[in-house]
């Protein structure tokens, strides 16, 4: 079901115009209209869903079951050298478009306009406290 004030909705249902890759029944896939590198792709469930906490199990099925599919047509046309796929939930994680999408970012080369950097904490966490997180998240996944 489409949020009338969501732009992926209004893509989807045609209402804006986009460079359309790819569309079945459950997922549209289309051009980032930013293409940080050449052939920078989104690929949206048709269901509007805000984020990844909120999608249900069937249609990530369907989502995700689309991405090799449409990653082997980037990597075919344009022989990148690798690819990064993204996906941002919330605000503090920079999601500015609230249905989900998955970014795919064909990648060039060191210098082709895409950064993704973090620092890792490795040294603050023992064995003990992995082990102590693995099964607290565990837990929830139980639950």
């Amino acid at each position: 079901m489409a949020h009338e004030d969501c732009i992926f909705c209004k893509i989807v249902n045609g209402e804006i115009p986009s460079a359309k890759v790819y569309e079945d029944e459950f997922v549209y896939a289309f051009l980032d209209i930013s293409q940080v590198t050449k052939g920078h792709t989104l690929i949206v469930p048709k269901t509007h869903t805000k984020n990844i906490y909120e999608t249900p199990p069937e249609v990530a099925k369907e989502l995700f079951a689309r991405v090799p599919k449409i990653a082997n047509a980037i990597k075919e046309t344009y022989k990148p050298i690798g690819m990064n796929l993204l996906n941002n939930n919330e605000k503090a994680a920079d999601q500015s478009v609230f249905h989900l999408h998955i970014h795919l970012i064909p990648r060039y080369g060191q210098d082709d306009g895409f950064r993704s950097k973090w620092v890792t904490h490795s040294d603050d966490y023992t064995s003990e406290d992995l082990q102590q997180v693995a099964k607290e998240i565990a837990e929830s996944v139980d639950s």
